[in-house]
């Protein structure tokens, strides 16, 4: 029971205890306005995915998909993704698609680091915060990391890094070019974008 604050302060030091004496505070993100976009390489929307090898060793997945076409634009597939390594995979991106005018994403470390705010501000690329806990705000992205996890991750046993980016990007290939969505009247995404090119 506490009595007095500091008292109980002086008798945790003395014990050599660590105590957080400030709170934290709370990330707080205005409400993103999900507007349709309405040509290729407007907006794009990025997400981690995570699986692990045989041998328990973990390793990440970026998607990187279009909104406008729900193609998936990029995935890259490493042990460890840092803010460093997401910008030069954007920049890999950009150089065979072009530029996207914004990217939503999460509130996570690799995209609120200060890489990624000087690449976005070379780059002309603004990005686009979800508000902390509202995963439902990058929707795009979310629900094709549930098909990827559903259709590529859950059904592959991967014994090597090699092994796991050869069948992601023979899934992306698929998803790409032969799976036809229902949300583009049947077609496949780059069917649909040379569509609406």
């Amino acid at each position: 029971m506490v009595i007095n604050k500091k008292r109980t302060y002086r008798i945790y030091t003395e014990e050599r205890l660590q105590v957080r004496t400030k709170k934290r505070k709370k990330l707080t993100r205005p409400m993103l306005v999900m507007d349709l976009p309405v040509r290729v390489n407007e907006r794009c929307s990025m997400d981690f995915v995570a699986d692990q090898l045989s041998k328990g060793r973990r390793f990440r997945v970026l998607n990187d998909v279009d909104d406008f076409s729900r193609e998936m634009v990029g995935q890259l597939t490493e042990f460890s993704i840092s803010e460093a390594r997401v910008s030069r995979f954007l920049n890999q991106l950009i150089e065979t698609r072009g530029k996207p005018d914004g990217i939503t994403c999460d509130n996570g470390t690799e995209f609120t680091s200060k890489a990624m705010f000087f690449w976005s501000k070379e780059n002309g690329v603004k990005l686009n915060f979800i508000q902390p806990g509202k995963p439902t705000q990058n929707a795009y992205v979310e629900s094709l990391n549930g098909k990827f996890r559903d259709n590529c991750l859950n059904l592959h046993w991967f014994r090597s890094i090699e092994e796991a980016r050869y069948e992601v990007d023979k899934w992306r290939h698929h998803y790409n070019h032969e799976r036809p969505h229902s949300s583009l009247n049947y077609l496949t995404p780059v069917a649909f974008a040379e569509q609406a090119a």
